[in-house]
């Protein structure tokens, strides 16, 4: 069982020996790297590669890492006693599995991904170092040991915003996702949109890695800004949830925003959706009411 890559995922080397290496030593894979470099697909491209089913565990702030390995429902079952209802006499009725519990339980091989494990609490790594580690935990309420009989490819993804305890890394076979040179953007590009113009990929990644590099840049431009129907519904589902006034003033300002970056395309030679959205994502013009407030964040000014 080796991870090769996937026609829809391009994979250096490196990040093979890793996978194929957590997958001959059982160890979970702890993936790093910035947002938008593919370690939530990674998990995806693994499972489909491999022919097995993936379970998709997505931890929050407020995650537990007892949800992980299952829920009692005690209210529920005090409800259903004082109604009278038959349920309330076995306890499993009102246990809710977690993610973790359907990956032991599986009985077969499966993916399991632990999604952006550093949004949670600093104690949540160390409440699963032995579940982890041994693949079983015990269920007091019923009494039982889940134990995994097939162990699960596990990997966990992590935008490196905190960091984690020594004794959960041990665990871990680590991998750090580099942010992709330009021939391997480009090639990530012509995966996903095999049609566009190369002319317009080159000048589109020129620019973006100029504007990648720029001293002070508080937020790194990030590969996914290159496709534009990302960025159009992020920016549906921002106005959607805005006051009518607030996105009337924002879409005001977007509208000037919007003249000056065609004209800077024009100049530039560039045209084109695809042009705008690649050679200047830093500025998100659906976010800021103000020129001022989106220098601010975006290139640190005081």
């Amino acid at each position: 069982m080796r991870f090769e890559g996937t026609a829809a995922y391009v994979a250096d080397k490196d990040l093979m020996v890793a996978v194929n290496a957590a997958i001959a030593l059982e160890r979970p894979l702890l993936v790093k790297g910035e947002p938008g470099t593919g370690k939530t697909e990674l998990a995806r491209q693994v499972a489909a590669a491999l022919g097995l089913e993936l379970i998709e565990w997505h931890v929050k702030s407020t995650t537990r890492a007892q949800q992980g390995l299952y829920e009692y429902d005690a209210v529920s079952r005090l409800r259903d006693s004082q109604l009278g209802d038959e349920r309330f006499n076995d306890i499993r009725n009102y246990i809710k599995r977690g993610k973790l519990w359907d990956a032991f339980a599986a009985g077969k091989k499966v993916v399991l991904l632990i999604d952006e494990i550093d949004k949670a609490d600093i104690e949540f790594p160390n409440d699963l170092l032995q579940e982890l580690d041994r693949m079983e935990f015990f269920v007091y309420e019923t009494g039982e040991t889940i134990r995994a009989a097939v162990r699960p490819i596990v990997i966990i993804t992590s935008d490196n915003e905190k960091e984690l305890p020594d004794a959960f890394l041990r665990r871990c076979f680590f991998h750090y996702i580099r942010f992709p040179d330009v021939e391997t953007l480009h090639r990530i590009v012509d995966v996903h949109y095999p049609d566009i113009k190369q002319n317009l990929v080159r000048a589109a990644l020129t620019q973006f890695y100029e504007i990648r590099d720029v001293p002070g840049l508080k937020k790194k431009l990030r590969g996914a800004r290159l496709d534009p129907a990302a960025g159009r519904r992020r920016h549906r589902a921002r106005g959607s949830a805005r006051r009518p006034k607030e996105r009337a003033a924002q879409a005001a300002w977007c509208s000037a925003e919007e003249r000056t970056r065609r004209a800077s395309f024009r100049a530039a030679g560039l045209h084109g959706e695809t042009a705008a959205v690649a050679v200047f994502p830093a500025v998100d013009c659906c976010e800021h009411p103000n020129r001022e407030a989106a220098s601010t964040r975006t290139f640190g000014g005081k």
